[in-house]
């Protein structure tokens, strides 16, 4: 299992995770319970309970480059264009805008 850390402004907001059902989100506790606090998208709102999906979020697939950029992310890193999850940690550490998604260790 795949694992990454989503972060809101240098901020831990959550964890991403790879399953072999799909993806999983869910919120960090300390997160939650900043009243400045913000959601990471209108799709993810704030609460306790994880979000699943057999696909990845839309959100974060969104963060995944395109065009020409994902040309030389395969060829650069030898990526599957499919490996979405491993698209979204070799590119998303440093995204325009509050989001950035940080690799954790890959655990089984």
């Amino acid at each position: 299992m795949r694992r990454a850390k989503v972060l809101w402004h240098d901020t831990l907001a959550g964890i991403l995770s790879e399953t072999e059902e799909g993806y999983v989100f869910q919120y960090d506790d300390v997160y939650l319970k900043d009243n400045s606090s913000q959601t990471i998208s209108l799709t993810l709102p704030l609460r306790k309970e994880q979000f699943t999906s057999s696909t990845m979020f839309s959100f974060f697939d969104g963060l995944i480059p395109e065009g020409w950029l994902l040309d030389i992310v395969k060829e650069t890193w030898k990526i599957n264009p499919r490996d979405r999850m491993g698209l979204l940690i070799a590119c998303c550490k440093d995204c325009i805008g509050a989001v950035s998604i940080v690799p954790e260790e890959e655990t089984d």
